[in-house]
C-alpha cells in the first residue's frame, strides 16, 4: 500500500515537471504550442517512446541493454538496403527488421543468462560489434530510395491529423502495459528484479524469463527502428548512436529504477514525453546541440542519484553485485 502510494506521488512530480516544461517552452518560443510543432513531437517521440517500452521491461528486472541505439542502425541500414538495393517489398523488409531485432535480444539475453557476465558488459560489447556491422553493410554511406507507401509509416497521418506513428506508439504502449499489469510475466519482472535467488526459489524460471525480456527489448527496438527509417527517409550507420541513452533517460527519469523491481510504464511514458518536448524546446530555441547533451547527461545523472539514494533501491544495490547478477547464470531454471 505505501509503495502504491510513493509511485502515484512520483508519477504525479513527474506529470508536473512535463506541464511545468511545456509552459516554459510555450512562453519562451511562441510557435512550441503550434498544431503543426505538435505533431512533430508526436512523430519524434514515436521511435523514443517505442523502445522505452522494452528497455524498461530490461530495466525493470534489474539489466540494462546499452545494444539498442546501434541496434536500430543495424535494422535501418539492413532495411534499407532490403528495399532500395534488392528491391525486396516494403512489407517483407519491415518483417525481416522484426525478426533481425528480435534474433540480437534473444543473442543478449543468452550470453547474459548463461555466462552470468554483467548486462552492461555484455551489451556494451554487443554494441560494438553492430556498429561495426552497420558500418560494414552500409560502407559509410546513406541509403535511400524507398517505396511511396513505405514512408507512410512514419510520415503520414490518419484523416490528415493523427500520425500514424502516433498510433503505433499508443497501440505499443496498451501492449505493454498489458504484459506488465495483467499478466504473469508481468509479475516475474518485478520478481526478478527485486531478488532473483527468491524469484527462482519460488518457481519462477529466471532463465527463460530474462531471455524473453531481451527478446521483447530487441523486438520493440526494432518496432521503432522502422519508423525511424520511415520519416527520414533515409538510412545511416550513424542513425541510432547515442540513442540508449536518451531511452535511459526517458525510462530513469520517469521512474524505472536502475536497480531493479520498481517503476512502471505511466511513469516511462511522462518520461518520454519531457525528453521528446525539451529535445523540441531546445532546438527551437537555437540551443547547440552540445549544450543539450550537457543538459540531458545532468538530468539523467540527477535521475540515477535521485533513485539511488531512495529508501527502496539500497537494498537491491548490493543484489546487483551478487545474488541478482550471478542467479541466472548459476541457477538450475
Amino acid at each position: 500500500m505505501k509503495s502504491t502510494v510513493l509511485s502515484r506521488v512520483r508519477n504525479l512530480g513527474i506529470l508536473l515537471v512535463f506541464i511545468v516544461l511545456v509552459i516554459a517552452f510555450s512562453l519562451l518560443t511562441p510557435q512550441f504550442l503550434e498544431p503543426g510543432n505538435i505533431f512533430n513531437i508526436a512523430r519524434q517521440i514515436a521511435t523514443l517512446g517505442i523502445c522505452a517500452v522494452g528497455f524498461s521491461f530490461v530495466l525493470i528486472t534489474g539489466g540494462i541493454d546499452l545494444s539498442v541505439g546501434y541496434q536500430i542502425s543495424l535494422n535501418v541500414v539492413v532495411t534499407g538496403m532490403l528495399m532500395a538495393t534488392f528491391g525486396v517489398p516494403w512489407y517483407l523488409a519491415c518483417l525481416i527488421a522484426l525478426a533481425l531485432g528480435t534474433l540480437i535480444g534473444v543473442v543478449n539475453g543468452l550470453i547474459i543468462t548463461y555466462t552470468g557476465v554483467a548486462p552492461l558488459i555484455v551489451t556494451l560489447s554487443i554494441m560494438m560489434v553492430l556498429n561495426g556491422l552497420s558500418y560494414l553493410i552500409s560502407k559509410g554511406l546513406p541509403i535511400f530510395g524507398f517505396p511511396k507507401e513505405f514512408s507512410m509509416l512514419g510520415q503520414g497521418a490518419i484523416f490528415g491529423i493523427i500520425p500514424v506513428s502516433l498510433i503505433f506508439l499508443l497501440a505499443i504502449w496498451a501492449i505493454g502495459l498489458f504484459i506488465l499489469n495483467k499478466t504473469y510475466i508481468g509479475r516475474y519482472f518485478y520478481a526478478i528484479g527485486n531478488n532473483a535467488e527468491a524469484a527462482r526459489l519460488s518457481g519462477v524460471n529466471t532463465k527463460r524469463t530474462l531471455i524473453l525480456v531481451y527478446a521483447l527489448c530487441g523486438f520493440f527496438t526494432s518496432i521503432g527502428a522502422v519508423l525511424l527509417l520511415s520519416r527520414l527517409n533515409s538510412a545511416q550507420s550513424a542513425t541510432g548512436a547515442g540513442f540508449e541513452f536518451s531511452v535511459l533517460t526517458a525510462c530513469v527519469l520517469g521512474g524505472i529504477s536502475v536497480m531493479g523491481g520498481r517503476g512502471s510504464l505511466f511513469g516511462a511514458f511522462i518520461g518520454v514525453l519531457i525528453v521528446g518536448v525539451l529535445d523540441n524546446g531546445l532546438v527551437l530555441m537555437n540551443v547547440s546541440a552540445y549544450v543539450q547533451l550537457v543538459i540531458k547527461g545532468c538530468i539523467l545523472l540527477a535521475a540515477v542519484i535521485y533513485d539511488a539514494m531512495s529508501k527502496g533501491s539500497r537494498g537491491r544495490a548490493k543484489q546487483i553485485g551478487g545474488v541478482a547478477l550471478k542467479t541466472p547464470a548459476t541457477a538450475s531454471a
